[in-house]
């Protein structure tokens, strides 16, 4: 992988852009909640919005788990997430073998109304297409139009796979779930590296790396035929005798009577249509619309770009000559963190872990910025930089990658959600534009050092936020959390 694959990677904290395969332990497996409500009423419940936090206290004890069905489904809809990392990452090592076999070395030049699973299967024609255009492309117009489809394809695969898979899955383990998201798309990325290979011996190999993509957009799309709707949305949309089936699909015919109890009693039954784009800036939404925008927006201006993009250089001034090496120990220290997030984002919660990743983020900024200008350090500069960035790298995947994408669905009303989730995500595209568009003239004017040191600034402004603005999820039905922040005017 190169560094802009690692960029790729790292820069979508659904990702990011921004990583199971074994997930761990997550809570007391012999204990767990529901889907939605739990069965057993908790003891105490406290609300405490003064301070963003929701606590609660024995909570789903003595609960069945009922995740079995529900775990394919949430790998069909990985799919996406792969789909999206490979897609991410097949261009950068295919682009000096296209460029020249196309001529252009020079040249530098749905979900609320189809609902969730049909949204899937919409989304996987321009994926297919695009991906099939790019191999076939004989011309620059055509490789142009290919990658416009993809990127039509994967910007809505960002938004419906971690929408879906939180709407799917139980409450004891849908944040164990909801991380799959960004492992699959790091997972895609690599698989695009692991695609370039052959390239070396075979220059144009990268039509097959480009055609490869469509194998897995059918899959998708063929998944998604047989897999459940959201009970959710069924509900939502008045579709009961659907919701009914959907949930005796995903979690026994015995469950029916209470989850439906619960869904109405959310007043996702009620007579409240969805809404419309205005009503994200409402005074009943406003609060939470506005923490998802800003957890983006500081999941891209805590630097994590930067890191990557000069993590080669600073491999090599330790004496790690090899990109690939470089890239490896960068990827492994994702992909490491995020499985560690998995198993304990059920444990410790959301909140927790976010406070925890940028607090790790700012202090490996801090050593970072300090490695390149302290004289006293100087002698240790390469080893110490090295550690800053896994580190920095580490803590990112702990919360501020993962977390965000996981957490939006969560905050978010049913009747706002897919529109919300949407807004937030292209916060994320338009922050993560600029960024890169600005990012080498700040560093040109102000030095590497003082833009690291300003990344750790922000990255504390971002636990001040968190600490005082955004809930806590865990163990919580998506109906309760909604019932809290935005209970009906």
């Amino acid at each position: 992988m190169n560094q802009k694959e690692a960029r790729s990677c790292f820069g979508f904290g659904f990702g990011s852009d921004p990583t199971g395969l074994e997930l761990g332990r997550v809570g007391n497996s012999t204990s767990g909640g529901t889907m939605f409500r739990s069965s057993v009423k908790p003891r105490s419940v406290k609300s405490q919005l003064s301070d963003g936090d929701i606590e609660e206290s024995s909570l789903l004890k003595g609960q069945t788990t009922s995740s079995g069905s529900v775990l394919p489904y949430v790998g069909v809809a990985s799919l996406g997430a792969i789909l999206f990392g490979y897609h991410l990452g097949v261009v950068n090592g295919a682009l000096e073998y296209l460029a020249k076999d196309l001529g252009i070395v020079e040249n530098t030049v749905l979900q609320d109304h189809f609902g969730r699973t049909k949204t899937f299967v919409l989304d996987a024609i321009p994926l297919t297409l695009g991906a099939i255009l790019c191999a076939m492309a004989s011309n620059v117009e055509t490789m142009i139009i290919g990658r416009l489809l993809s990127g039509v394809g994967i910007g809505i695969s960002s938004a419906i796979v971690p929408l879906y898979i939180s709407e799917i899955s139980p409450t004891e383990i849908r944040g164990t779930l909801g991380s799959i998201n960004q492992l699959f798309i790091c997972i895609g990325i690599l698989a695009a590296l692991v695609a370039g290979l052959p390239l070396a011996r075979n220059p144009l190999w990268w039509r097959t790396m480009f055609g490869i993509a469509a194998i897995p957009s059918v899959l998708l799309a063929l998944g998604m035929a047989f897999s459940p709707e959201s009970p959710r949305w069924l509900v939502q949309q008045r579709k009961i005798s659907q919701a009914e089936q959907a949930i005796r699909k995903l979690y026994g015919k015995n469950r029916v009577t209470e989850l439906m109890e619960d869904l109405s009693a959310s007043g996702q039954g009620s007579e409240e249509h969805d809404a419309g784009w205005f009503d994200l800036f409402s005074s009943r939404y406003f609060k939470v619309v506005s923490v998802g925008a800003a957890l983006f927006l500081f999941q891209q201006l805590a630097g994590i770009n930067a890191v990557v993009y000069y993590s080669t250089a600073v491999f090599r001034s330790a004496g790690v000559t090899s990109d690939v090496a470089a890239s490896a120990l960068v990827g492994a220290a994702n992909v490491f963190g995020t499985i560690i997030a998995s198993s304990l984002m059920d444990k410790k919660g959301r909140k927790s872990l976010l406070i925890t990743s940028f607090t790790g983020m700012a202090a490996s900024m801090l050593l970072l910025s300090l490695s390149f200008t302290w004289k006293v350090l100087t002698p240790y500069s390469g080893p110490l930089a090295v550690i800053g960035t896994i580190l920095y790298v580490l803590s990112f995947s702990l919360g501020a990658g993962p977390v965000p994408a996981l957490l939006l669905p969560e905050i978010f009303a049913s009747r706002i959600r897919a529109k919300a989730v949407a807004l937030s995500l292209g916060m994320h595209w338009i922050s993560n534009f600029f960024i890169g568009l600005c990012f080498l003239s700040v560093v040109n004017t102000f030095g590497i050092s003082k833009v690291y040191l300003g990344f750790s600034c922000i990255c504390v402004l971002a636990v001040m936020y968190i600490a005082t603005n955004v809930v806590e999820t865990k163990g919580r039905s998506l109906e309760d959390i909604e019932r809290q922040l935005s209970p009906p005017i």
